[in-house]
């Protein structure tokens, strides 16, 4: 039976409009972003980044970034083993909550987080007894951070225990393996790919956080300023070739890991037909 008209433009109907789609709200912003660049380049693009608190804005995004990477390497790698591997009272509550960030607007989160740490929140008389700040200073910068980006090293973990089972450890075990022994050389060696693919994720997220470390942070020049809310700043104060060229970076840092993380995919993939 020959096919109809509307059955052989179905096809070429759904690609046009995913271009479409992609070209609007992907596609042209990054091309208005580099005309801008162009545009702004009579400034000075590179010096531009070597003022004071540009460097400090990257700076602090950049130590937020090894931050993250640090503690959700660790709380990815044990949280996933524990939820996957262990039977406990609260698990499923755990395993539901770790998706809560993914949920929540970071606004909410950092008004939540000032409730607790503000002038007046709830633990505002302990912090001033041990003299710790929490709002507008660094520390509050790193509680945002790691809220915001919980979810995706530990649920990439989770998902490749699920799938790989408990057969290897099991086998390492019989064989009289201690529990420190099977995590480095059976569980480690298998959850590898899920964790970096997971930790990239994680930094990426970092990178592009805005609400959260603008809440609780305040974006105070040369103490907690990152790297976007350094854009939010100087397109307030009508500086836009900066704001330009920072967005450029970071930009740039994300198309980077944008295809790291597609080459770690397709290392996964293979690995998985193997």
């Amino acid at each position: 039976m020959p096919e109809s008209l509307a059955t052989r433009l179905i096809a070429p109907t759904l690609i046009a409009t995913l271009y479409l789609y992609l070209g609007g709200v992907l596609i042209a912003p990054l091309a208005a972003l580099v005309v801008a660049l162009y545009d702004a380049a009579g400034a000075g693009v590179a010096s531009l980044l070597l003022e004071p608190d540009a460097l400090h804005a990257l700076g602090i995004t950049f130590s937020l970034v090894a931050i993250a990477a640090a503690v959700n390497a660790v709380v990815g790698a044990v949280g996933a083993i524990a939820i996957t591997r262990h039977r406990f009272p609260g698990r499923h509550v755990i395993d539901a909550l770790a998706d809560l960030p993914l949920a929540v607007s970071p606004v909410m989160i950092g008004l939540a987080f000032l409730f607790l740490f503000g002038r007046d929140g709830l633990l505002a008389p302990a912090l001033e007894v041990f003299g710790v700040k929490v709002v507008f200073a660094y520390p509050g910068l790193v509680l945002a951070t790691l809220f915001v980006t919980l979810p995706y090293t530990l649920r990439e973990v989770i998902y490749l225990l699920e799938q790989t089972g408990t057969s290897e450890e099991e086998a390492a075990v019989t064989l009289g393996a201690s529990p420190l022994r099977v995590f480095w050389h059976v569980t480690l060696p298998n959850i590898r790919p899920a964790l970096g693919y997971g930790l990239l994720m994680a930094v990426a997220r970092t990178f592009g956080e805005f609400g959260a470390v603008l809440v609780l942070g305040g974006s105070i020049s040369g103490k907690t300023q990152t790297a976007t809310t350094f854009i939010h700043d100087t397109i307030e104060e009508r500086m836009p070739a900066a704001a330009y060229t920072m967005a450029a970076v970071l930009a740039g840092i994300s198309v980077a890991l944008l295809l790291l993380l597609e080459h770690i995919k397709k290392k996964r993939e293979a690995a998985s037909c193997t």
